[in-house]
């Protein structure tokens, strides 16, 4: 598929350790990503390696812990989710969590060695009476000192403003595959709409996690212009979870085709090529995933990973696993701190 590029000639830029918008690209261009795609398998991987160690210490990973902070009943169809009202699954319906059960979470999620606490919430966006007690969730868990990131849907420029106010370091909001497959996958928001609400965030200064989930019955094609939305951003996503499907029962997706094992280390690779400075992280699937295929993915820049045993509503790989494969590897989890903020102004665009 597409022109064939050489290892060599994929320029990243050099590295002054931040996204300023004039050392990174962000006018790529779906030809040159489906070049990438058409390397051979070891030439995308080893490039892919040796821009990873041109940004990165290439034996730390970093630790992300997922707390699912108010579940089911969600009004979107998003065909992926179990969490979805309109798909009658058998996901349990709760009230948003205590401020002390999420203190104790992210306490335990430190000792297990996360430097990143995220949470989520089934939501297509935030009421005003749920924002008190989600700002006190996110300085609760500051005072733990790990960083914060939240997942809450849609979100208003004046939500957005509070969450800045409290500290919030991240805001996860997944694009989840490309403009011309989405409709397909979800029919209650538009594409447009994810974008809008990472203008919002970005605008705050509030830096990005977003990424996609592969195995949604999409193409390489709309692998290529996912990956290419992601990478005309300015700045790119500070973090871009890299999904596999998880088909859960009851939902649209439940009999979807999984995605070829080496098709998703490939879409690593190339990710890590296009944003040489996110943090490239394997999210959901990764329970599935061998430790053979986890290793590649690592060594095709992947650097962040969820620790724990659950992701929401599905299981993850567990800490004893992730503990005995990041030794065989001689990997090793980023100790947890504050977050440095990093202000931004600069809203999402792609050409």
């Amino acid at each position: 598929m597409g022109k064939r590029a050489s290892v060599s000639s994929i320029g990243t830029g050099a590295d002054d350790g931040a996204d300023n918008g004039a050392d990174l690209r962000h006018d790529w261009t779906r030809e040159e990503i489906a070049a990438l795609f058409d390397l051979p398998f070891f030439d995308l991987v080893l490039k892919a390696h040796q821009v990873h160690r041109m940004h990165f210490d290439p034996h730390a990973v970093e630790g992300c812990t997922l707390l699912n902070i108010k579940s089911g009943g969600c009004p979107e169809d998003c065909g992926y989710c179990s969490q979805s009202a309109r798909h009658g699954g058998d996901a349990e319906i709760t009230p948003l969590m205590d401020i002390d059960e999420v203190r104790r979470a992210a306490r335990a999620a430190r000792a297990a060695g996360a430097k990143r606490f995220c949470m989520g919430a089934a939501f297509r966006s935030p009421k005003p009476a749920h924002m008190p007690r989600i700002i006190a969730m996110i300085r609760a868990v500051k005072e733990e000192g790990l960083e914060t990131c939240m997942t809450l849907g849609m979100l208003s420029p004046e939500q957005v403003r509070q969450l800045r106010e409290a500290g919030l370091d991240y805001y996860n909001h997944n694009i989840d595959t490309s403009p011309e497959h989405y409709a397909n996958v979800i029919t209650t928001r538009r594409f447009e709409d994810r974008l809008q609400t990472l203008r919002h965030v970005q605008d705050a200064g509030i830096k990005v996690c977003c990424g996609g989930i592969l195995g949604l019955g999409e193409t390489r094609a709309d692998r290529i212009s996912m990956l290419r939305v992601l990478a005309c951003m300015q700045p790119h996503p500070a973090s871009v979870p890299i999904n596999r499907l998880v088909p859960m029962p009851g939902t649209p997706l439940q009999d979807a085709e999984p995605v070829d094992d080496f098709e998703f280390i490939r879409s690593i690779a190339v990710a890590r090529i296009v944003m040489p400075k996110s943090r490239i992280r394997l999210a959901a699937g990764r329970r599935e995933m061998s430790a053979q295929m986890q290793a590649w993915c690592f060594l095709a820049g992947a650097n962040s990973i969820f620790t724990g045993e659950k992701l929401l509503t599905c299981d993850n790989a567990g800490p004893d696993a992730d503990a005995r494969l990041l030794e065989q590897l001689g990997l090793r989890l980023e100790p947890a701190g504050n977050a440095e903020q990093e202000a931004t102004t600069t809203a999402v665009r792609c050409p």
